[in-house]
């Protein structure tokens, strides 16, 4: 409900002046204050409603407060909400029972974000090649990602990570990270030497600008994997859990990874991290292969979590969501392509299903916009929440649950700001 104070902007700047004084400034937020959210719609606190179409970062891959959701989270919360990793529980067994059915057979690990996920694998790959040291003494450690990939913010998947701005000001980093141009297997099989033990790539680039690899670049990949004994590392921490019109991002090529991780919209909204194992290379995380635990957490995969973790594999099968989000990205990307047709503002419209990457020719603004930043603000003014990464692309992400009617709304809004 709207605030009652005489002034509408009380509570707004309230908020915002208390979280100056008591939070540390690491990002820039716009001076909006969220309050509550239903589905794709979120209130702030002046009572203003905003359609979203990045849920949260593409965490809140049911919108938000998702009845099942709800359900799910009250019922658990009266039962165990933490007990630690020396016991067994079902709904952590229950997670990870439904990431083996929707993506492929193995083991998970669950942790807290993307970051702590993708470092969980860093760790699998460096026992694999202190396992298999091929011609090396010392073991294998090097890893080789993309440019213009993002693996997260900690040591480890920060060095991981393909853009400098995420690194710079941290050194020394730590060794054994080398960064190739993404979607070019060559540049990856020249820069493989004896000390190489895993490839990290993101089926889809993301903070890259939603970047989508050739049709063969992932299965030669795969091949050139299994060739050299490397691991092969998916992060799917985006493309995961259905936004992209499969259950995993990898499926649209018909490959498999032998290492996946998971994050954001596999907690809903809860700080949930998965890296999720093939059999061939869960053992190396077995305590029983050292006698001792080599990788662990005290609150990953606690039963709050888990819980609503298991129950949104379980709406997105009951209510056929995944496929839906193929159709709705489909009908979002012809409609955008029809636009960029007689308004070249509008460069590229790239993509699967429901995560989605407008790129612009911002030259074509006849100076409207300096930055697809200026484009986000415009539509949120107007209601509409998007993203912009990389200075000139927008990311559109709904949640799955988005109606077809609130789509056309906010594309509406979308290509009047565009026409200006």
């Amino acid at each position: 409900m709207p605030p009652t104070d005489a002034s509408p902007h009380t509570l707004t700047q309230q908020i915002i002046a208390r979280h100056d004084r008591a939070m540390s400034i690491n990002y820039g937020r716009y001076p909006v204050a969220m309050v509550r959210g239903e589905a794709s719609t979120l209130y702030d606190a002046d009572g203003k409603q905003y359609l979203d179409l990045f849920a949260g970062f593409g965490a809140s891959v049911l919108g938000h407060c998702h009845p099942d959701l709800v359900n799910t989270i009250n019922d658990q919360a009266r039962k165990l909400w933490h007990v630690g990793n020396l016991f067994h529980t079902e709904p952590q067994t229950r997670a990870a029972e439904a990431i083996s059915k929707f993506g492929f057979e193995g083991r998970s690990f669950f942790c807290h974000s993307g970051a702590d996920a993708n470092v969980a694998a860093l760790k699998l790959a460096r026992l694999h090649g202190q396992k298999n040291k091929g011609k090396t003494t010392g073991g294998r450690y090097k890893v080789i990602s993309t440019l213009g990939s993002f693996h997260g913010r900690s040591f480890g998947a920060m060095e991981a990570t393909g853009q400098p701005s995420v690194y710079e000001g941290f050194g020394p980093l730590g060794p054994g990270h080398v960064h190739v141009k993404f979607n070019d297997l060559s540049a990856i099989e020249s820069s493989i030497d004896d000390e190489t033990v895993a490839v990290l790539v993101e089926p889809i680039q993301g903070e890259g600008g939603v970047n989508v690899p050739d049709d063969n670049y992932l299965a030669n990949l795969r091949e050139l994997c299994d060739d050299r004994d490397l691991v092969l590392i998916f992060d799917e921490v985006w493309t995961g859990v259905g936004h992209t019109g499969e259950y995993f991002g990898h499926q649209h090529w018909d490959i498999t990874p032998d290492v996946m991780t998971l994050a954001k919209g596999v907690g809903g909204g809860l700080p949930v991290g998965v890296t999720h194992l093939s059999p061939k290379f869960a053992d190396l995380f077995d305590w029983r292969t050292h006698g001792h635990a080599v990788h662990a957490t005290t609150l990953g995969g606690n039963c709050l979590a888990m819980a609503v973790t298991a129950t949104i594999f379980d709406v997105l099968d009951r209510d056929h969501l995944v496929g839906r989000a193929k159709k709705l990205g489909t009908g979002i990307t012809d409609r955008l392509n029809a636009f960029a047709k007689d308004h070249s503002v509008i460069k590229a419209v790239r993509g699967r299903g429901l995560y989605l990457g407008v790129e612009l020719d911002l030259d074509a603004s006849s100076g409207r916009f300096a930055t697809a930043g200026d484009v986000v603000k415009a539509c949120m003014d107007r209601g509409v929440l998007i993203n912009a990464v990389q200075g000139k692309v927008l990311r559109i992400a709904p949640a799955l649950v988005i109606e077809q009617d609130e789509l056309d709304r906010g594309l509406d809004v979308l290509e009047d700001v565009l026409k200006g």
